[in-house]
């Protein structure tokens, strides 16, 4: 996947960054700007009348014909260099095509990362900032899944089930994108620094925010059109009836994205959203093929013209292991498990925390020593994970 050569000079540049920073200018404006003008340049070239004739108001018009946002934008530009940020405007070839044709699609996109993503096949997952068991390991899962069939992963980067997103994506060796509210040089939440310095190497982050930008809480709905804007579809795990995910899907369906969604326990409140967006026509998703059936026939073959020139480019050994995508679950029956071990994985649940005095009490043969024992062997083998309170689940 080659990324095409940058098209902006550092004029050109400073110009998109100051349109972008031109206040009160918002996104609609300044695509009617572009539109109508074709270039920024051109844009701080016309007088105040002709920007009037635009559209804009007097004071708005007066604001950008004096290119007060000049001085801003020098310095975001250093920002820039200083974080190893990339400016992707709408004119330029690296621009995600799917983001282009939404109704108001940003006028420029901070980069940080593999820019080359910009051009693969992604699909959206959003969810809860507070998932149940159930909601995180099917995020895991599927994306998981997913990106080891090629599929490029978009979410936010939000705690909750967008962070497990990214995070299966990682550890699978897959592709994925966070799309943020902030200025892609802002950890927000603060917990997920590790995970940010992590996307930058091995995947991307992105905003239309300016560098430096604060994560205020206006900026999340407007930053989901992106995910649903840049994705072929967009998948929903877990959420309340009126959350950002409900949100998102609804703009998913505006753009004529595809809707999918995993169902929940019905007296889950966060399964409320997913659920009812079954009921209104969303597709019920069991496993990863579900998404990859419904993606536009162009997409699938894509997706196994590259899987083949994976498999091509590996020796035999690693072609036969590619050829096994999305990998089988790791089999409970495989490798020197304790008993003490087997006991406690036929007790564990992926969907329900089991909490260790439980354990402790179900496990009246074994005792406590050996049974922490038995989940620390398990945790470093990946099939058991600990929650907050002494809680454990079986990963899915």
């Amino acid at each position: 996947m080659s990324t095409p050569a940058p098209t902006l000079s550092a004029e050109d540049e400073l110009h998109w960054l100051a349109l972008r920073l031109v206040p009160g200018l918002g996104t609609r404006r300044a695509n009617q700007l572009i539109e109508r003008f074709r270039t920024p340049q051109a844009i701080f070239r016309a007088s105040a009348s002709e920007l009037e004739g635009a559209g804009l108001s007097g004071g708005l018009a007066r604001s950008v014909s004096s290119g007060c946002s000049f001085e801003d934008a020098a310095s975001q530009r250093e920002l820039m260099l200083k974080a190893g940020a990339a400016l992707i405007v709408q004119s330029d070839p690296r621009y995600p095509a799917p983001l282009r044709r939404i109704y108001d699609p940003p006028a420029v996109l901070f980069a940080r990362g593999r820019l080359e993503l910009l051009f693969s096949i992604c699909i959206g997952v959003v969810g809860t900032r507070r998932p149940t068991p159930y909601g995180v390991a099917a995020a895991e899962r599927l994306s998981g899944d997913l990106a080891r069939a090629g599929v490029t992963i978009v979410s936010g980067m939000a705690r909750g089930i967008d962070t497990a997103a990214h995070r299966a994506c990682l550890s699978s060796g897959g592709s994925t994108i966070a799309v943020l509210g902030c200025g892609v040089d802002i950890v927000y939440p603060s917990e997920n620094k590790k995970l940010a310095a992590e996307m930058v190497s091995k995947g991307l982050i992105l905003s239309e925010f300016p560098m430096g930008a604060t994560a205020f809480p206006q900026n999340f709905p407007i930053r989901n059109r992106i995910i649903s804007g840049m994705s072929c579809g967009l998948l929903v795990v877990e959420g309340a009836q009126y959350s950002g995910s409900s949100i998102t899907a609804r703009l998913a369906i505006e753009q004529g994205r595809e809707v999918f969604a995993v169902p929940g326990n019905i007296t889950s409140k966060m399964s409320w959203g997913p659920n009812l967006l079954i009921k209104q026509g969303a597709k019920l998703v069991q496993d990863w093929n579900d998404i990859v059936v419904e993606l536009p026939q162009p997409e699938q073959r894509r997706l196994i013209d590259e899987d083949r020139q994976r498999i091509l480019n590996q020796s035999l050994g690693d072609s036969i292991e590619s050829a096994a995508i999305p990998s089988a679950s790791v089999s409970t029956e495989s490798g020197p498990l304790s008993a003490p071990a087997r006991g406690i994985l036929q007790r564990l649940k992926t969907d329900a925390a089991t909490h260790l005095d439980a354990l402790v009490e179900a496990m009246e043969e074994t005792s406590p020593s050996e049974i922490i024992a038995a989940l620390f062997e398990l945790e470093i083998m990946g099939l058991v994970r600990q929650q907050a309170g002494r809680n454990f689940v079986k990963v899915w």
